[in-house]
């Protein structure tokens, strides 16, 4: 990877580190930003195995969700076993050549069929219905939150903010990893081969940043992975183009699958809390005033 590629992978993690709703979190993390600078630095032309490589991108972060909150192991050793699967299964399809369309209807088929599946599981953040629920119980004693401590205005517990603040990793160390992952990358480069415009650059910093919301944040990135399959067709049907012209295509085609995906859901939620606002807001009707009426 080139410098420009190392510095867009650094700009990718240090604003997911900013951003604290999870949702958008993973649509940063999807952003074809290192896709755009290995395509410029390899000059690889987009096909199949590029396809499958957005579906090792999602098997990356299952892999490291399942190490590091099933298995407990610790988030860097959960990063190579994902980053072990990734190279597996690009040698696995090194001895193919992949033709994209039917790559394509196959990544698509497993998105949809991804989607059904997560519709009907709740997600890891939901609560269990009908769990009861403690009146009063004393909160344990924690160093991490002094009795003096403010408790934030929405009433949540500051303690997991505390200790995420406190274990993350510092600046030089994600530098050192996203150095590290050009290397590794540079040293694959004949294994990985097509894969490797789509190997994890950010994602293993961004499993870092996210370890302690891994299973939902997968939820979201396979949510957001049909806008990558977008992004590498637009740049696929427009490559005998200018580099410009081609990238340019894949990141409008990008967009407009990224659009469709998540407005929907985005005006569902707004009429919903404007219809709850109004139903909050509307006048109460005096429960007796019609019965004294209709006696007299």
């Amino acid at each position: 990877m080139t410098v420009q590629g190392v510095l867009l992978v650094t700009a990718v993690v240090w604003t997911v580190s900013l951003i604290r709703p999870l949702r958008l979190r993973a649509f940063v993390s999807s952003l074809p930003l290192p896709m755009t600078a290995a395509l410029l630095a390899t000059g690889y032309p987009v096909d199949g195995a590029q396809l499958v490589g957005v579906v090792g991108l999602n098997v990356f972060f299952g892999l490291v969700a399942l190490a590091h909150h099933r298995w407990r192991w610790p988030i860097l050793v959960a990063d190579l076993v994902g980053v072990g699967g990734y190279v597996a299964l690009a040698a696995a399809l090194r001895p193919f050549t992949v033709p994209f369309g039917p790559a394509l209807a196959a990544t698509v088929g497993l998105w949809v069929v991804a989607m059904l599946v997560l519709r009907r599981r709740p997600g890891p953040n939901a609560a269990p219905p009908e769990a009861p629920t403690p009146k009063e119980q004393p909160a344990p004693a924690d160093e991490s939150t002094p009795p003096n401590r403010p408790v934030p205005a929405d009433g949540s517990d500051p303690r997991p903010r505390v200790a995420a603040v406190r274990s993350r990793p510092p600046a030089a160390a994600k530098l050192l990893l996203i150095l590290g992952g050009a290397v590794l990358t540079g040293l694959l480069g004949q294994l990985l081969r097509g894969l490797v415009v789509t190997f994890p650059y950010a994602g293993v910093l961004v499993a870092v940043e996210v370890r302690r919301e891994l299973p939902a944040f997968c939820r979201h990135f396979a949510r957001n992975s049909l806008a990558l399959v977008a992004f590498l067709c637009g740049v696929h049907v427009a490559w005998g183009q200018p580099p410009a012209v081609a990238l340019a295509a894949g990141w409008a085609a990008f967009a407009l699958v990224a659009a469709a995906v998540h407005l929907p859901a985005y005006w569902r939620g707004k009429h919903r809390s404007e219809a709850t606002v109004a139903a909050g807001n509307a006048p109460a009707v005096p429960v007796g005033d019609g019965n004294r009426g209709a006696g007299r």
